[in-house]
C-alpha cells in the first residue's frame, strides 16, 4: 500500500482495480473489511430513515444508538482496511528478510513473529466491530422503518460475511504468532463471536420475513 494511501479516499472502482491487481494489498483482509463498513453504512440509512417518523417514535432511543455505533463502526472499519494492507505488507517484507546465517533466521524468524500477531490482531479487530454492527441490526428489526427492512437484512449479511472474511485472516496467521495463549484465547473469542453473529442474522432474517413491528427495547 503506497505510503499516506487511504482506501477511503479512493472511489470504489480505484479500490476494485487494485483488489484485482497482482499486488498482495489490497487482499481478503481490507475486502472483509470494506464489507463490514458497507454494512454499517446500510444500518446508519435505515437509521436515519426510520428517525422522526410518527410511526416508528416509540423505537427512537434504538436507533439514535443504533446511528452512533454505525458511523463510528464505519470509520473504524475503513481505518482497519488500511490497517490491515500494512500488517500484511509488514508480514511479506519478514518473509522476504535473509536467512543464510542463523542470526539473520533469528531475525527473519522474530520479525514473522511480530507481523504475525499485527496480521491477526487487524482483522479480530474487524471481526469484533461486524459482531457489534450486527447487535444493532438485530436490536433495529422490527423496531424501524419496514420499508428499509430488507436492507438490514442485506446490512445483517454483509457483516456477517465480513466476520468470517476476517476470522478467516486470523486463522491463517496464528500458526506463525508463536503465542499458544494468544493463539488459544483467539480462537475461543472467535468460536463465541461467530456463533453469536449467525444466531443474530438467522434473527433478523426471521424478523425480517415477518414484516411485523415488535416491541421496544426494556429500557
Amino acid at each position: 500500500m503506497d505510503s499516506g494511501a487511504r482506501f477511503g479516499d479512493l472511489t470504489l472502482n480505484e479500490f476494485e482495480e487494485r483488489l484485482a491487481s497482482a499486488e498482495p494489498v489490497p487482499g481478503g483482509g481490507s475486502a472483509s473489511a470494506i464489507a463490514g463498513s458497507m454494512a454499517g453504512s446500510l444500518l446508519a440509512m435505515v437509521s436515519r430513515l426510520s428517525t422522526d417518523r410518527p410511526k416508528y417514535a416509540a423505537y427512537a432511543a434504538t436507533h439514535g444508538r443504533a446511528l452512533l455505533v454505525a458511523e463510528e463502526a464505519r470509520r473504524r472499519l475503513l481505518q482497519l482496511a488500511d490497517d490491515d494492507a500494512r500488517a500484511y505488507a509488514a508480514f511479506v517484507a519478514a518473509r522476504k528478510m535473509p536467512r543464510d546465517t542463523a542470526h539473520e533466521q533469528a531475525a527473519r524468524e522474530a520479525a514473522t513473529r511480530v507481523a504475525a500477531r499485527e496480521a491477526s490482531e487487524v482483522p479480530l479487530a474487524v471481526a469484533r466491530e461486524c459482531a457489534q454492527i450486527i447487535d444493532e441490526v438485530e436490536a433495529m428489526a422490527g423496531r424501524s422503518n419496514l420499508n428499509a427492512s430488507s436492507d438490514l437484512e442485506v446490512a445483517a449479511r454483509l457483516a456477517a460475511a465480513a466476520a468470517r472474511g476476517a476470522a478467516a485472516n486470523v486463522m491463517i496467521n496464528l500458526p506463525m504468532v508463536g503465542d499458544e495463549a494468544f493463539h488459544g484465547a483467539a480462537v475461543v473469542e472467535l468460536t463465541r463471536l461467530l456463533e453469536d453473529v449467525d444466531r443474530a442474522v438467522a434473527e433478523v432474517a426471521q424478523q425480517v420475513a415477518s414484516g411485523n413491528l415488535r416491541q421496544p427495547e426494556a429500557e
